[in-house]
């Protein structure tokens, strides 16, 4: 038989394992691999300007196709630069497997030219990080590492020495089968008969989802129309819940907006729905709490609990609502919808007043126009910052386009990089950066990569020359901004030099017309859009103990801006509710 050297080896059960290509910059260590991904067909190499935008990327494919993806770096810093893109990942809970390449096998441990230790240096951002020493080993530990990211929904980390990527086996990997789709959870049947007993007692019950509501929405939305039950969701949850939902009551947290807080904490009986929700804050804690979620490890972590759900919430639910009782009495999810409309309408001064002719612009009034011309399949990748808050408040969700963002990690910077692998996935879908300056700048060097690959990624720049929501954090604890601000380049400008589509906004009667142009341009385009910085206002109470770095206020509307169309979504709703 034919030898096959290491690195066919490893990029053969990558192919197999479903991944289509692997994000990185070459480096000796790595060389062995490259090479076998040029020679063989069904896998390619994606060439970043830096491994963190490789790291990022690879999130972002997995967590659009919700399938494993990978990413790779080369000995010592190589490697090193992926950790915080990993990092984000992981706590995404996206697939991803990362090739952590090595020092020669023969120096590990003698202060060897760039040597770290990645199996240990990753270890906390992944769920299997193991060092490959001998030829016998690389097979099993990389169906492993697949397996652990696959099945637990996060990272592996492959720790691969050059020297021994570069070796020869006189026989080809054993072909094992490879776990590529997670199976249902279905919890144990005292959970059910205790759950829905608890629901049948209960006389006002609350909905609260996160992401792993995803796939479930007609079980939820089934689930409460039976128990008439108002549906609050946090920003993870956002995109696969709030559309077309009756009961939608808006979103608690820091970013928060409407009667999702009232809601939660007015009930007798809370549920909270495949959410890790972090705010402890923000939730109640003098009311009955149901969590369900597929990870254990999940339960009860952010609040006591009254009973601990362990399955999926689509399995969940189908057991669950046919053992319920329906309840007739919606008066509790009247009035939190009228409340909810109410409180939208209180927070639209800047979706109502004249901001076409506010200059600088008003943020709120770009991602108005963005949500409004954007495709209804687009995936918006979101920057940290006020660019979350723009995104929770302003894009519609339609159970079609995605919304990704580092959402639990919190890095600056992630936007462009993610938007790089979203598009990977599918050429024809329209991909939109929603990149702050400050982030957009840090990572500024993988704009090339979307001239390079000529991917139509569409960045617009919300560009206000400052750290906002660090400014933000400032203010609200006291101190003068200092800092946080930014001395930019005309973006556009980068953007022509580079070789793509750039056009600089200044007054908003040019923006929907340079947003049409951009997203009509066949390949990358960018729009800097010169926004106000102090678009912001602080409210008049804001309790010191909730605020963290994320600092805003617990429930109430934090922001003197609008919601956009979630206005006319509550205002809907409000026909649902009978008039006396």
């Amino acid at each position: 038989m034919a030898k096959q050297k290491v690195a066919e080896q490893f990029v053969d059960i990558l192919v197999r394992a479903g991944v289509q290509r692997l994000y990185g910059v070459v480096g000796d260590s790595l060389n062995p691999v490259v090479d076998a991904i040029r020679r063989t067909p069904a896998i390619d190499w994606v060439q970043v300007r830096h491994e963190e935008a490789g790291a990022f990327a690879a999130g972002a494919e997995a967590q659009v196709t919700g399938k494993i993806a990978a990413c790779a770096g080369s000995c010592g810093p190589g490697n090193l630069h992926l950790i915080n893109g990993l990092y984000d990942a992981h706590r995404s809970m996206a697939p991803v497997i990362a090739l952590a390449s090595h020092i020669p096998s023969g120096e590990i441990g003698l202060g060897f030219f760039q040597e770290t230790h990645p199996d240990q240096l990753f270890r906390e951002c992944s769920h299997y990080s193991e060092l490959i020493s001998s030829t016998q080993q690389m097979p099993r530990v990389l169906q492993t590492a697949i397996q652990h990211a696959i099945g637990r929904s996060g990272v592996s980390v492959v720790a691969l020495p050059g020297d021994v990527a570069s070796a020869e086996v006189s026989e080809r990997a054993i072909e094992h089968a490879l776990v590529t789709t997670r199976p249902t959870v279905r919890p144990g049947e005292a959970e059910i008969e205790k759950f829905a007993r608890m629901i049948d007692e209960a006389k006002r019950v609350t909905l609260f989802c996160g992401s792993g509501t995803a796939g479930a929405h007609a079980e939820v939305m089934e689930f409460a129309e039976r128990v008439k039950s108002p549906v609050g969701h946090a920003l993870r949850g956002k995109q696969w819940i709030q559309y077309d939902n009756p009961y939608d009551v808006g979103m608690s947290g820091l970013l928060g907006y409407g009667a999702a807080y009232e809601a939660t904490h007015e009930c007798d009986l809370l549920i909270l729905l495949g959410t890790d929700f972090p705010y402890y804050d923000f939730l109640p804690d003098d009311v009955k709490i149901v969590q369900v979620d597929v990870r254990p490890e999940h339960l009860g972590r952010r609040s006591k609990l009254d009973l601990a759900v362990w399955g999926d919430v689509r399995e969940t639910l189908r057991c669950l609502t046919p053992r319920v009782k329906a309840k007739p009495d919606r008066k509790f999810l009247d009035r939190m919808l009228k409340k909810h409309a109410d409180a939208l309408e209180g927070v639209v001064k800047a979706y109502t007043r004249k901001v076409e002719k506010q200059v600088p612009i008003h943020p709120e009034f770009v991602a108005s126009v963005l949500d409004e011309l954007a495709d209804d399949d687009a995936v918006f990748t979101v920057d940290t910052g006020m660019c979350n808050v723009w995104a929770a408040r302003y894009i519609t969700p339609n159970g079609r386009r995605n919304v990704i963002g580092s959402f639990t990690h919190g890095s600056m910077a992630n936007a462009m990089p993610q938007a790089i692998g979203a598009q990977f996935t599918d050429l024809n879908r329209q991909v939109i950066s929603m990149s702050g300056d400050g982030g957009f700048s840090m990572l500024m060097g993988d704009f090339l990569t979307l001239v390079q690959y000529d991917l139509p990624v569409k960045v617009i720049v919300f560009n206000n020359s400052s750290l906002g929501m660090v400014e933000l954090e400032m203010m609200v604890d006291g101190l003068p901004s200092f800092g946080t601000t930014n001395k930019n380049p005309d973006f556009a400008a980068v953007a022509r030099a580079c070789g793509a589509y750039g056009v600089r906004v200044e007054k908003p009667k040019q923006l929907a017309g340079a947003l049409k142009d951009a997203f009509k341009h066949k390949g990358p385009a960018l729009v800097d859009v010169v926004t106000d910085p102090n678009a912001l206002s602080i409210p008049p109470k804001i309790r010191k103990e909730m605020v963290t770095g994320f600092a805003l206020s617990a429930g109430k509307v934090v922001l003197d801006g609008g919601v956009g169309r979630m206005l006319q979504m509550a205002r809907s709703n409000l026909r649902n509710v009978p008039r006396p």
